[in-house]
């Protein structure tokens, strides 16, 4: 499928909150664009249902290529919820291509951690004890039950999540009973982030000794909403303020 300047937000951004989709930047001047277009709809054709390749002509789409960086073709730029997560430049080998396109495609323990049930995120924790998506949906379940000590368990199994940081943070400020963020947590937990985000970012004083950990809560927040979150935007700079 080819894709242009005018459909890249439908195409690309937007799908690739569905599922992976690999764009193929390429110019038809270019022999190794030629030599690698192939093996790409090859192995993608094997890959159908779980990722989309589609290609963009870079002569014919000048500023896209401009705001990826691209620097030479042929490039492929894969994208997963509207971000780039994984690339390469130039004409590769099938081998390396089929490793490419696989690492793009959820393991075992995302599949399980996608049912969001305790079982299947517990089956998803026991093949990757380290996966942030699993641990924090199940430490969520603990937390709910008032097992803070299992949650916390859970958690501490993960490394450079903002969002588990975030909840190990929250966990650790209750278990304080830090009496003026209740209302906090409690608007945190029926949904509503403007206020819980509001209370947090007020409680955040110079000399208060839990003010790391209320950040940390504010930062494992945004990270969940997402960067094109306005309230996440304006967020941020209230949050810099408070703490500078």
């Amino acid at each position: 499928m080819d894709v242009s300047e005018s459909n890249f937000e439908v195409a690309v951004l937007d799908r690739s909150h569905s599922l992976p989709v690999v764009v193929d930047f390429w110019a038809a001047w270019c022999a190794p664009c030629l030599q690698l277009g192939p093996v790409l709809e090859r192995e993608a054709s094997k890959r159908s249902g779980k990722l989309e390749l589609v290609k963009l002509d870079v002569d014919a789409n000048q500023a896209l290529p401009r705001f990826y960086g691209i620097q030479g073709i042929p490039a492929v730029k894969a994208f997963h919820k509207g971000r780039v997560v994984a690339e390469f430049v130039g004409a590769q080998p099938s081998a390396a291509v089929e490793r490419f396109l696989d690492s793009l495609l959820p393991s075992e323990a995302d599949l399980l951690a996608q049912k969001g049930d305790e079982e299947s995120l517990r089956a998803a924790l026991v093949l990757e004890p380290g996966h942030a998506d699993a641990a924090l949906q199940l430490a969520r379940i603990f937390h709910g039950r008032g097992q803070m000590e299992e949650a916390l368990d859970i958690l501490g199994n993960v490394r450079g999540s903002l969002a588990v940081d975030g909840l190990t943070a929250r966990i650790k400020l209750e278990r304080a009973a830090a009496p003026d963020l209740g209302r906090a947590f409690a608007a945190l937990d029926a949904g509503d982030n403007e206020q819980a985000l509001d209370v947090l970012i007020d409680a955040i004083a110079p000399t208060r000794g839990s003010r790391d950990e209320i950040r940390r809560v504010v930062i494992g927040i945004l990270d969940e909403l997402g960067v094109d979150d306005p309230l996440a935007a304006r967020s941020r700079k209230r949050l810099a303020s408070a703490l500078y």
